[in-house]
């Protein structure tokens, strides 16, 4: 939705996107918030962008300590944490930082996965592609480790859980294309033909969504979260069937 920014420096944001974010939140206690973020919805301003989802939380929580404790890409839906104090944002970036965090997501590859369980080892690096900056496979890049498990195989098409063994920017994305079956409605690692035939099949977005997370809260406790498929997806898959 459309916003303007105050001179303040505030944004000024809608009352159906602060209650869309609002209706959103999957859990909550003295430590942690846990959204599910909307696809298309950036994390924070930015790059051209007013405002992003934390803005909308402070906003709504005028004074409270607020922190994003990892990001998702603005086109990916799912589970986001956010910290409500420097203890727990400091214990849970810790373990999003060393990889003790189980990062699951769920994705339609346009394409077959060659086999039910794929490990993706390969190094990833950001590159310049005119005004876009990409990220794509390259030895002289740090090293990415993906493991793509086959859920349902269509006609054209596989519905896989993609586990993030490492953190890099766009790893799922960059990785599905380095397989040669990009993401659904990838618009920066697919082709627009592509792209526009998704569209054409309800595909409004690109089919990535983090569906779960696992990690140790600050007293010791293992603290798993879980999002449902977006309906705008889901519909997508049963078109398919």
């Amino acid at each position: 939705p459309p916003a303007k920014t105050r001179e303040d420096g505030n944004a000024d944001i809608s009352v159906k996107v602060r209650e869309l974010v609002r209706s959103r939140i999957l859990y909550e206690d003295a430590d942690l918030l846990v959204v599910d973020k909307p696809a298309g919805m950036a994390v924070h301003g930015g790059s051209g962008l007013p405002w992003g989802l934390i803005d909308v939380l402070r906003q709504e929580r005028p004074g409270q300590f607020i922190e994003l404790v990892h990001r998702l890409d603005r086109e990916t839906s799912g589970c986001l944490v956010l910290a409500l104090n420097g203890k727990s944002l400091q214990n849970v970036s810790a373990q999003f930082r060393d990889g003790n965090v189980d990062k699951r997501y769920l994705c339609l590859l346009t394409g077959r996965l060659p086999q039910d369980l794929v490990n993706v080892r390969a190094p990833l690096a950001r590159v310049q592609a005119g005004q876009r900056r990409l990220v794509e496979v390259s030895e002289e890049g740090k090293s990415a480790h993906t493991r793509f498990r086959l859920l349902q195989a269509y006609q054209e098409c596989s519905f896989a859980e993609a586990e993030l063994l490492t953190g890099r920017t766009h790893q799922i994305r960059a990785h599905a294309r380095h397989l040669g079956i990009p993401l659904a409605g990838d618009d920066k690692y697919d082709s627009r033909e592509s792209v526009r035939a998704w569209r054409k099949r309800g595909l409004k977005s690109l089919f990535l969504h983090c569906h779960r997370l696992v990690f140790e809260n600050s007293r010791g406790e293992r603290q798993e979260f879980n999002a449902p498929l977006p309906v705008g997806l889901r519909t997508v898959l049963d078109s398919l069937e």
